[in-house]
């Protein structure tokens, strides 16, 4: 058994898996999943996990390059907001894209790992940097 960081089998391969310029989303329970998008659905109950502690637990593991976000989460600035702010030293450049647009980036992604985040725009995508 792992001893530390992410203990979610699912979570934990995609992360290990990801490479340079690869996107992983972290979405609340309403985002909607591409179709032949891998879902990783860690909702239990609303607001069970919440998007913060995800986020803090997956950037334990991964390196990040840059983010993106949709332009309606600085608008209404759900409390996920101020998470990401507080983490803007480990995510990166940000880029913001209209949420029509965010969820177009999505069929991109590796995997989007669905939250219990029940507060509207709470999402990211975090593009993969290196460690050297």
């Amino acid at each position: 058994m792992k001893k530390t960081g992410l203990l979610n089998v699912a979570l934990s391969r995609v992360v290990a898996g990801l490479g340079h310029g690869d996107i992983l989303v972290i979405g609340d329970a309403g985002l909607p999943v591409p179709p032949g998008v891998e879902l990783i659905d860690l909702a239990v109950t609303p607001g069970v996990p919440d998007f913060a502690s995800v986020l803090q637990a997956v950037l334990e593991e991964m390196q990040v390059e840059r983010h993106v976000l949709a332009e309606q989460m600085l608008e209404v600035a759900p409390p996920a907001l101020a998470q990401v702010q507080g983490l803007q030293g480990q995510l990166g450049v940000r880029e913001l894209l209209s949420h029509q647009a965010f969820k177009e980036l999505c069929r991109q992604a590796k995997a989007v790992v669905r939250t219990g985040e029940c507060k509207p725009y709470s999402n990211i995508a975090l593009v993969a940097g290196v460690t050297f």
